[in-house]
């Protein structure tokens, strides 16, 4: 029993560290944008309504909206309920990547270390944790995927049928959850058919795979990008640029700094310089090309097709290439020829992956927009405002660079009793960035859109966004309203306007008068 213990407990011990990553302070972070926007717009009472809501609002393919809408029914929508699938496949993308580094690089002493520091790299890379974090589908796309490329490993080594219908299955999974995963599984198709004489056995599953692949393409068409309007504003090269910056310092790194980025790039560089240096044997080599090959395909290939006219290239949507990319990574520093100083380097980066990971979990600063926080504090009284408590707009910016563009939102009247994530006191209205739309919504229930042209009474007029803010924001949004409370939570701000009579306020004068750039939308009960 000994010898098989000492063989899986460095697996074990990741696992156990990928889990407490993930799951430790897993409902530390509100909901942001797209993950109260499942809850509140998509999942619905039946199957059939998801669906009919996956086509008219979302741009993803159906699998995960099927599985979560099941487990929702069983578990509920909140925060820990919503994002505990995501970090369940986070924690079963370790393990797979085991699998990976060891087919990679042979299941002898080399291959064993290839296959730690694979894993490793998996369980501590900031932005794999961060999306492991995450009430959408990228956790089980990164999950299926990387299956995808194990199973596409083995049954390039061994094509049986097993193993075969084993990669069709998990590569048509991984196209049902996200459109970029063909960007990997064509790829691994491609290879497997470039042998003649293994055809017999090949074609039968590269031809599954693509007829899951042609199925999607109506629904694809029927869902039109929605939601994607924010990618052409962003521009191709900025997005291209955020990319590594993502995968050394996270989603959410940009407050680091360069120097963090390239302090951790500087350790990555170096391992692999020093592994190129003392030469890889040629399995290496051929190990490390096709990893490295692979994570090409998936960045490079939308990339191309953006330049083309097809664009939508995200960092986000290219998440799953990072696994095949560390474990190029981990084949090149464990090279049989690195020795002590390869495991070393390895460590270090490991070390540095690990510490931004921590330094997410602890750091609002680093986090999803607190929301959460921000509705706690519009239902609170206000507290009077402190000297010099600032009136004006502030300047900054949104991490990560994936910028949207901002809304209004509106509420008219509290819930009357304040039940529980509801408003509370007498009329009010709020006006909000569009990021902030549907985690007010999920927070501040139960709101819908105001029509066009109408008006509400209120005594109340709450202005919430984050920086950068218009030179206004701070100023009174309609006469009889002053200011009586500014209030900044982890980097969103509140100011609190109100009346000493309820006053009428239209519709569209809460359209002009936000305090960011914003593309108005309003909301009530």
């Amino acid at each position: 029993m000994a010898k098989p213990v000492a063989r899986w407990w460095p697996l074990a011990a990741l696992l156990l560290g990928a889990a407490a990553l993930r799951l430790g302070t897993l409902d530390v972070q509100s909901f942001w944008y797209d993950e109260a926007f499942t809850p509140v717009h998509v999942l619905h009472a039946s199957l059939g309504a998801t669906l009919r809501a996956v086509v008219h609002h979302e741009n993803t393919p159906p699998l995960w909206y099927v599985l979560i809408w099941g487990w929702s029914r069983m578990f509920g929508t909140g925060e820990v309920a919503l994002r505990l699938p995501s970090a369940l496949a986070g924690v079963a993308t370790v393990a797979v990547a085991w699998g990976i580094g060891s087919e990679l690089a042979g299941r002898s002493s080399i291959g064993r270390r290839t296959s730690i520091v694979t894993a490793a790299l998996v369980a501590v890379n900031p932005l794999l944790v961060w999306y492991s974090q995450e009430a959408r589908a990228y956790g089980l796309f990164v999950f299926l995927a990387s299956l995808a490329m194990w199973c596409w490993l083995r049954a390039d080594a061994d094509p049986t049928p097993g193993r075969l219908t084993a990669f069709a299955a998990s590569g048509a999974a991984a196209l049902a959850t996200h459109y970029f995963a063909v960007f990997l599984v064509a790829p691994m198709c491609v290879w497997l058919l470039r042998r003649r004489e293994r055809w017999r056995v090949t074609v039968p599953a590269v031809a599954a795979i693509g007829a899951v692949g042609l199925a999607l393409i109506p629904l694809a068409l029927a869902q039109g990008g929605h939601g994607t309007q924010w990618i052409g504003a962003w521009a191709l090269a900025a997005r291209v640029e955020a990319i590594p910056q993502y995968y050394l310092t996270g989603y959410s790194g940009s407050p680091l700094g360069h120097g963090v980025e390239l302090a951790v790039a500087l350790v990555i560089l170096v391992g692999m310089g020093y592994g190129l240096w003392r030469a890889l044997t040629p399995q290496e080599s051929d190990a490390a090309l096709l990893a490295l090959g692979l994570a090409a395909c998936g960045v490079l290939i939308p990339a191309g097709m953006a330049v083309a006219g097809a664009d939508y290239l995200a960092p986000r949507n290219v998440v799953a290439a990072m696994v095949p990319l560390s474990a190029g990574i981990a084949v090149i520093v464990t090279a049989r020829r690195t020795g002590q100083a390869g495991i070393a380097l390895a460590g270090a980066i490991a070390l540095a992956f690990l510490a931004l990971s921590v330094d997410v979990n602890l750091s609002p600063r680093l986090q999803r927009g607190d929301w959460r926080g921000l509705a706690q504090a519009i239902r609170a009284e206000p507290a009077p405002p402190a000297a010099g408590s600032p009136p004006a707009a502030r300047t900054g910016a949104l991490s990560g660079g994936e910028r949207a563009v901002t809304a209004a939102g509106a509420i008219s009247r509290g819930v009357r009793g304040g039940g529980p994530g509801g408003l509370r006191g007498g009329a009010r209205v709020i006006t909000t960035v569009e990021l902030g739309s549907a985690p007010l919504e999920y927070y501040l229930p139960p709101l819908h859109n105001l029509p066009r042209g109408a008006s509400v009474r209120v005594s109340e007029i709450d202005e919430t966004g984050y920086p950068p803010l218009l030179p206004g924001a701070g100023e009174p949004p309609a006469p009889g309203f002053h200011l009586v409370e500014y209030k900044n939570v982890n980097g969103l701000i509140l100011y609190r306007f109100r009346s000493a009579a309820p006053r009428t306020v239209s519709e569209a004068a809460l359209r002009e008068h936000v305090i960011t750039e914003a593309r108005p939308e309003v909301l009530v009960p």
